[in-house]
């Protein structure tokens, strides 16, 4: 039976990773019960975007949006930015 087989697997994962695992499962049964209730429709916004939604970010923004959003550490060296694969 497959619930044997997961019980096995769980028995073998170190105590200090349960918490993790615990989460993954918790979160993943809750979202069972929402795949259904209402599906999303795509493209669909309440309220108008305005012109300034796109035009293209500063170069201010665009800095503190790679940095917020970037895997891999980067650091400024004489004013600009650069990562470690640079």
């Amino acid at each position: 039976m497959l619930i044997q087989k997961i019980i096995q697997e769980l028995q073998d994962i170190p105590e200090d990773k349960l918490a993790q695992l615990y989460d993954l499962i918790h979160y993943f049964r809750l979202g069972l019960g929402r795949e259904n209730s209402q599906p999303r429709t795509p493209g669909l916004l309440t309220g108008q975007l305005g012109d300034a939604f796109f035009e293209p970010l500063s170069f201010e923004e665009l800095q503190q949006w790679e940095l917020a959003t970037s895997s891999t550490p980067t650091f400024c060296y004489g004013g600009s930015l650069m990562n470690e694969n640079f």
